[in-house]
């Protein structure tokens, strides 16, 4: 690839086989779209729990990490060490590398380099937990319930929120996943960033086959995903639902579930996929910061029926509001009764008759990962582009005067 200097540093938080979600498929194919341009890249991160593991994409490579890899429980359990995150992702040294470029949803922005470098971090979130969700986070907190450790986890969490803006003035260009992670970004940081929606692998699903009334929850059953409100809804209206997933929440969720709801938990990515080819509508409540089972359910023809707000305001264009290739239906408030209200529309309607599979499709091909590759190098090449020409002004004489 011309125009791009090597080797390319590439950041990510940590590399663990307990957490592989949207933010390590991002920072694959950030170090794919390089690779197969030509450019070496070379991988830190807080620790490495995959480069041994067979099968993994990091099997045999080599990943740069700071000390939590050799504290205990430091591979499988990083985030316990939150409050030496920022410290330890500062360790890594980064100075033969001219372009940094990181992945980050906690500390990977904060990496340290040099008026020489450029850094231009892919940002899945500015920390939730220390900033817009903190008092959600509190509350389902039993340590920071405690009268002893209730004040020193907020201190952490207020000191954590001076470290994240005093971080993000490090980064020269900063990218988000969504137009609501930019508002985000502006409102925390009081930085601009440019939106690149991330990848989807939108051609291992197909959109031409038969559809039965089921509707499908796909995603991990935890708080802030809200399955709670689609099951509630669920259990109102009396409609099919399956859930698809796992976690703390499970069994919660099973006991106020009604007799229609069925609960498959965790499941392979074929029978993930056929579910999403054979429902009725994909249902979902969480607040994303993108979101991208939307975008897959999309790619196997499914419409999706969502909380109208955060990322989903990027990838699902609403029944009624005028757009002339509808792909779904956004529920205005995040409670069973306005998703209940929805589905009872939905139903009475028919309103999937109005959303085809081939247009869920061709929209979901926006967010294709050859798409996200196209626009990644064009933005990296512009950043480099603009970096070059600031160091070649550095670098002419003084006039003496």
């Amino acid at each position: 690839m011309q125009g791009l200097p090597g080797p390319i540093a590439l950041v990510h938080e940590w590399f663990t086989p307990r957490s592989v979600g949207g933010s390590e498929l991002v920072a694959r194919a950030i170090d794919a779209a390089l690779q197969r341009r030509g450019m070496a890249t070379d991988l830190f991160a807080l620790v490495d729990g995959e480069s041994r593991r067979p099968g993994s994409w990091l099997s045999g490579r080599r990943v740069r990490t700071s000390f939590i890899q050799r504290l205990p429980f430091g591979i499988s359990h990083v985030q316990q060490y939150l409050p030496l995150l920022p410290l330890a992702i500062e360790q890594l040294n980064l100075a033969e590398h001219p372009l940094v470029i990181s992945s980050s949803h906690l500390v990977a922005k904060g990496v340290l380099t040099g008026p020489d470098q450029l850094h231009v971090s892919y940002v899945h979130t500015p920390v939730r937990y220390a900033w817009d969700q903190m008092h959600p986070y509190l509350a389902r907190s039993a340590i920071a319930r405690t009268p002893l450790l209730g004040p020193l986890v907020r201190w952490q969490l207020h000191q954590l929120r001076q470290w994240d803006v005093a971080s993000s003035l490090r980064v020269d260009a900063l990218l988000a996943n969504s137009r609501f992670t930019a508002r985000r970004i502006e409102r925390f940081w009081r930085r601009r960033s440019h939106v690149l929606h991330p990848p989807v692998a939108v051609d291992r699903f197909r959109c031409d086959q038969p559809r039965d009334d089921v509707y499908v929850s796909l995603c991990r059953l935890v708080p802030n995903k809200r399955v709670d409100v689609v099951v509630e809804a669920f259990r109102r209206t009396g409609l099919p639902l399956v859930v698809i997933g796992d976690g703390p929440e499970r069994r919660r969720l099973e006991a106020m579930a009604g007799p229609q709801t069925r609960f498959l938990g965790r499941c392979d990515d074929v029978e993930a996929a056929t579910w999403l080819q054979r429902c009725r509508a994909y249902v979902y409540a969480g607040l994303e910061d993108f979101g991208i089972a939307p975008v897959e359910a999309m790619a196997a023809g499914a419409p999706v029926i969502g909380f109208g707000a955060g990322g989903l305001l990027d990838s699902v264009r609403c029944l009624g509001s005028g757009d002339p290739h509808p792909t779904g239906l956004l529920f205005p408030r995040q409670s069973a009764a306005s998703l209940a209200e929805a589905l009872e529309h939905f139903e009475s309607g028919q309103l999937w008759r109005r959303l085809p599979a081939e247009g869920q499709r061709r929209w979901a091909e926006h967010f294709s990962p050859g798409r996200f590759e196209q626009r990644l190098l064009l933005l990296l090449e512009r950043f480099w582009g603009r970096h070059e020409r600031r160091l070649s002004r550095d670098a002419r004489p003084v006039p003496l005067t």
